[in-house]
């Protein structure tokens, strides 16, 4: 494989292969890149270059300048925390006028070089609570897809190479490119955000019993008519120590723990069943079918419809009026 500088006909894109990275997301991009690159001959346009880095590479120099530097995701735990050469290493990439991209935990790679500091970025919304632990000076959006933030363009999702992917593609092909990659890999080339996918998994594992009780009562009467007045008395606990224990233990408010509990039994009824969608919101708890719609396309940027002919497992048996 070829080193080179970056030109305006052959960007050059180095993907980081670390140790537990994801292979298929390497292999992956290689492929896309690889089926962009034959559309942009058939019209005349450039090419991309591709090289795998991988940190045995980095410290032996030079590896050359490149346009963009890639960290795909990890199927395992790493993070890149102790690779102070490979964190030498994007600095230098950046401070050259490298794209700096992410995929999923790839952003830790970021983050971890000092990349991210008081940048908006995004990683998969599973490892929110630990990406923001780790870089707390940081803006993380992990209800989006994929942040572009001029010189940092981070993506969220196992899969999320994808839209990376095609990203590249048209920041240096063109959209016309991007349209017939897309169309030969039978991907969306757009539209998608990560609240569309994102799952409610409050934690059962806090420690309070008189909390962690209520949870399991809310998860079979969320249809109830339930106040936090109702909660708090249920727990056994004045107001303000039913309301702090609740923050502390869950890290919503009830009111927020209650909606998002509602939203995922609703998101659970669309993709599993074909009952109408006005029932649907009357089963979770909302009287007013316009307040469910609302909370419901504010939650996972979907109406309620368009998620069950997107996710539902029986077929496409919502009307395209359903909202």
């Amino acid at each position: 494989m070829r080193h080179m500088t970056a030109t305006q006909s052959q960007p050059s894109i180095a993907i980081l292969v670390y140790p537990g990275v994801q292979m298929s997301a390497v292999l992956g991009l290689g492929d896309l890149f690889l089926i962009a690159n034959r559309s942009s001959r058939r019209q005349g346009g450039g090419q991309l270059t591709v090289t795998q880095v991988t940190p045995q590479m980095i410290q032996d120099p030079p590896t050359g300048r490149f346009a963009a530097v890639v960290l795909p995701p990890s199927l395992e735990r790493a993070r890149g925390g102790d690779e102070g050469a490979v964190h030498d290493w994007l600095r230098r990439q950046h401070r050259a006028g490298a794209l700096m991209c992410s995929v999923c935990a790839g952003a830790f790679w970021l983050g971890h070089s000092g990349l991210l500091k008081g940048r908006p970025v995004t990683t998969h919304w599973a490892l929110e609570e630990e990406f923001r632990t780790a870089f707390p000076d940081s803006q993380l959006n992990a209800e989006h897809l994929l942040v572009d933030d001029h010189d940092i363009v981070t993506a969220g999702g196992l899969m999320a190479w994808l839209d990376m992917g095609l990203f590249l593609v048209k920041r240096w092909l063109g959209p016309q490119v991007v349209s017939e990659t897309a169309r030969q890999l039978l991907v969306d080339p757009s539209g998608r955000e990560q609240r569309n996918y994102r799952s409610f998994r409050p934690s059962l594992t806090h420690g309070d019993a008189a909390i962690l009780a209520l949870q399991h009562w809310l998860e079979g009467n969320a249809d109830s008519e339930v106040t936090v007045k109702s909660m708090a008395r249920r727990a056994g606990l004045s107001g303000r120590t039913f309301l702090r224990r609740f923050k502390a233990a869950t890290g919503f408010t009830p009111n927020a723990y209650l909606q998002n509990l509602r939203i995922e039994k609703a998101r659970g009824l669309l993709e599993r069943t074909r009952i109408p969608v006005g029932e649907i919101g009357w089963r979770v708890g909302y009287l007013d079918p316009s307040a469910f719609s609302r909370v419901f396309r504010a939650t996972t940027g979907l109406t309620a419809g368009d998620y069950r002919n997107r996710f539902g497992v029986l077929g496409n048996g919502a009307s395209a009026k359903e909202t």
